[in-house]
């Protein structure tokens, strides 16, 4: 783009005595609203920007078609299932009825937002196979954190306190073991098998009464299937501890099996994630907490209960077992609403064809690479599968340079060195949205650039060269990082 105004702050745009607005001459005199204590009150005055409007326009324009998004092009980042979210779901969500709504009012005011509220978790609870659910949790890791606090809640209430172990395999979330840590727990790691699957030898060495809980996501963070959970939560089970489902991995489940059905107790879910609303940039999130039926007393409060055959009140008291409260409110309505209209958009009908069409479309764009990215574990994937690096490694291009160099053609990276297993990890989830002629598309261009790997690797280490900025140093910016103005020009 030729505009020098492209990758400015709007501080550098600044000039003394311009102005973006005009207000009327003050017609009613002099007058105080109130006095402020001097304790609020500016030392000095504020330091901003002064500009034209057109600039203010223009500069904040510019910099929005720097944000990309599924509304933007293919997303294909691993183990953050970025689907698309239709627009009428933002309609829904920004209808006057719900968004004037406020927390406090009463029940009987606000009856409609309260049984979309009790629709969603009845809804929830009949795909996963569990029996109630609390949509308070106000992110993923708010729900890993919120569903181990019912477990420990429950081992507590059998007085059973020795129990404070968790057991994660090698290959989790990185959210797992720091929700168990925060939850006062201790973490055990299992580990996999070759094939990237828990290594169930392994597990039963690490079994005893001691153990509070298993988590798992399934599909992995590899996303590979876990055939063998039934034997997994029926050793868990017959030590005592109680099985925890990492809802991150959920997408490719729809339609096709139900966490509750395979023996897990609890189970987070990533509603802005398997539900289509956007996150991204720090939220919005959503996190519903389901367990399995004999665990509801223990869910967070406050709670919406039917009262009678149609009227819904909020139960806010303490219940006896009760966690007591994880947030203000109810969560993020928003998240929920928009939720609320994509499942009811699909119908029963069609969201069973989520997973499998999420699955198809992993796999085709897995087979068609395979030959130049390097597979370390072949075979049948879920939603998402993970490549190590380039098959040649001969280039010196790495993973880091392969995602750099994607921006060039116009799409988002996948995600990169993660999972851990491997050394140059390079993470692919298209989701079930996404067209064969979009796969199509990033196959050719990830076809692209194995061979200017081979052809022109410097073009590819010195990538990207058609963005606003060049590539810039990860580790100094997060060592050092420069948030503001005066920090610049200092």
């Amino acid at each position: 783009m030729n505009n020098k105004l492209y990758g400015n702050l709007i501080f550098e745009l600044s000039r003394q005595g311009r102005r973006g607005y005009s207000l009327p001459e003050n017609r009613f005199g002099d007058y105080k609203l109130a006095d402020m204590p001097d304790v609020l009150k500016r030392e000095n005055e504020a330091q901003l920007p002064e500009c034209d409007e057109m600039t203010v326009v223009r500069h904040y324009t510019n910099h929005s078609a720097n944000n990309f998004g599924v509304n933007n092009g293919f997303y294909p980042l691993g183990s953050c299932t970025m689907k698309y979210n239709p627009v009428i779901n933002e309609e829904i969500a920004a209808m006057r009825e719900f968004a004037g709504l406020h927390p406090l009012q009463p029940a009987d005011t606000c009856q409609g937002a309260l049984e979309v509220y009790y629709n969603l978790q009845q809804m929830l609870a009949a795909l996963t196979g569990l029996k109630e659910f609390t949509l308070n949790p106000c992110a993923g890791a708010h729900g890993e954190l919120t569903g181990l606090m019912v477990i420990r809640s429950y081992h507590l209430s059998r007085g059973d306190e020795k129990r404070t172990k968790v057991l994660i395999p090698d290959s989790a979330h990185g959210t797992n073991p720091a929700s168990a840590a925060v939850c006062g727990l201790d973490v055990v790691e299992v580990k996999s098998l070759s094939d990237g699957t828990v290594d169930v030898e392994d597990l039963k060495t690490k079994l005893s009464d001691e153990v509070c809980a298993m988590m798992m996501t399934n599909p992995n963070t590899l996303g590979l299937f876990e055939k063998q959970i039934p034997e997994i939560q029926k050793l868990v089970h017959e030590c005592g501890g109680l099985m925890y489902y990492d809802g991150a991995n959920l997408n490719p489940m729809l339609g096709v099996c139900r966490p509750g059905d395979m023996g897990f107790d609890v189970m987070h879910i990533n509603l802005h994630k398997t539900f289509s609303t956007p996150h991204g940039g720090g939220g919005p999130g959503s996190g519903p907490v389901g367990v399995r039926e004999g665990l509801e007393q223990f869910l967070p409060t406050p709670r919406v209960v039917l009262d009678g055959e149609d009227a819904l009140r909020v139960e806010c008291g303490d219940f006896e077992k009760s966690l007591g409260s994880v947030g203000s409110f109810f969560g993020n309505f928003g998240v929920m609403l928009r939720a609320y209209s994509y499942i009811l958009s699909l119908g029963a009908e069609n969201i069973k064809m989520v997973g499998p069409l999420a699955t198809l479309n992993a796999n085709y764009i897995k087979e068609q690479l395979k030959d130049v990215y390097c597979l370390p574990i072949d075979g049948l994937c879920k939603h998402e599968f993970v490549f190590d690096g380039l098959k040649d490694k001969s280039t010196g291009v790495t993973t880091m340079d392969v995602a750099k160099r994607l921006l060039d053609y116009g799409y988002h990276a996948p995600t990169i060195y993660f999972p851990l297993l491997f050394h140059e990890s390079l993470m692919i989830e298209p989701t079930e949205n996404e067209s064969k002629e979009t796969i199509d598309g990033f196959i050719a261009v990830m076809r692209k650039i194995a061979e200017e790997a081979k052809s022109n690797p410097e073009e590819v280490k010195s990538a990207p060269h058609n963005t606003p900025i060049g590539r810039v140093d990860d580790v100094l910016a997060a060592k050092n990082p420069v948030l503001t103005w005066k920090q610049m020009n200092a």
